[in-house]
């Protein structure tokens, strides 16, 4: 399942599967749950995203969360679309905090598409209602980062996962991000 992926827009290379753990390989698993088929549910402090399937079942991914002070959580919010191979648009205040950033700020057009821009292959992007929320469920050439917290909010997953989930989630499934209990401190809702 993370072979290298020669026919994408750009050539993804094989995952080094040396490199994760074996609990953060994608699998389908047993998962009673009383969320709908089809919502997406990333368990935070397990560092894990499970896409809900019929009969009590879901696909598990392992994932890269938010790093201390850019965690979140909660309800209402959804997939409003996907983007294959996006552009990446750092917001302002992350080019505030990481000035090395400002070649790909927007107000400079952005990142172009490509195996190291930090959206990778595809890209989820999470709305509350009809607003942008500017987190994103995406891929990363940086494999080693899953199961870590090191994102600055986004959810990371490996780009071969990611593909497989953009494959077969919807546009405007439901999402729901279960907290981390060591950082409720720091959680919005």
């Amino acid at each position: 399942m993370y072979y290298a992926m020669p026919y994408e827009r750009f050539p993804i290379p094989a995952v080094d599967v040396s490199r994760i753990d074996p609990k953060w390989w994608r699998t389908e698993i047993d998962y009673p749950t009383d969320e709908r088929v089809g919502t997406v549910i990333v368990d935070t402090p397990n560092r894990y995203l499970y896409h809900v399937r019929p009969g009590g079942r879901a696909v598990r991914y392992g994932v890269g969360v938010g790093r201390d002070g850019f965690s979140w959580a909660g309800r209402g919010r959804h997939i409003a679309y996907k983007r294959e191979w996006p552009r990446w648009n750092p917001p302002d205040e992350m080019v505030a905090r990481q000035p090395e950033l400002e070649p790909v700020s927007i107000a400079n057009g952005g990142m172009d598409p490509g195996l190291n821009n930090p959206l990778g292959s595809r890209a989820l992007y999470i709305h509350e209602g009809n607003q942008d929320t500017i987190y994103r469920i995406h891929g990363s050439p940086e494999e080693w980062t899953v199961g870590q917290a090191v994102s600055s909010g986004c959810i990371r997953m490996v780009n071969q996962d990611v593909i497989h989930l953009a494959d077969n989630v919807r546009d405007g499934s439901p999402l729901v991000v279960i907290a981390d209990p060591a950082m409720r401190h720091l959680l919005t809702t």
